[in-house]
């Protein structure tokens, strides 16, 4: 799923591609190298071999990037990304894999694992991951809201006057 979810934010179908933009077309515009949310080592379980491989993670405007080294710059090529606004919940998850500080993270088709270093870090990773989720999904949409100041009001009746 990571990598349909890194094909969706690419804007391909399938295989590589090569951008001239720093950070490559994944970036979505975010300056990923500088002035992050979160940042830090994670294991990450692979999507198709379910391997675990250690990670530096950035999270950013709403995206969690993942790349193999720490010294990301404007040149650097993520890994992966995972746009948090296609996330429904980050919650703790070391009754599922047996495993002391794994969380995961869920989207309507997947549920992607990780594993931090402390139980701090977890418990941080969760609450950044959370608010971003949070910040960047969409409840509504705009031609869902209503102005109720412009809507005609009905006239009130004894019926529905609070009774004392």
């Amino acid at each position: 799923m990571a990598a349909s979810l890194w094909r969706a934010v690419l804007g391909t179908g399938g295989g590589s591609s090569s951008s001239s933009a720093p950070g490559g077309d994944a970036a979505g515009g975010v300056e990923f190298w500088h002035g992050a949310e979160r940042t830090g080592w994670l294991n990450k379980q692979g999507e198709y071999i379910k391997t675990w491989r250690r990670r530096w993670f950035v999270l950013k405007q709403g995206r969690l990037f993942w790349f193999k080294d720490p010294a990301v710059t404007r040149a650097s090529v993520p890994r992966g990304v995972i746009p948090v606004a296609s996330c429904l919940t980050v919650k703790g998850a070391e009754d599922v894999l047996n495993r002391q500080f794994a969380f995961e993270l869920s989207t309507p088709t997947e549920t992607m694992y990780f594993i931090a270093d402390s139980e701090k870090e977890k418990e941080e990773w969760i609450n950044s991951i959370g608010r971003s989720i949070v910040q960047h999904s969409r409840s509504v949409t705009d031609a869902e809201v209503v102005d109720y100041d412009s809507r005609p009001q009905p006239k009130p009746t004894e019926a529905s006057e609070p009774a004392e």
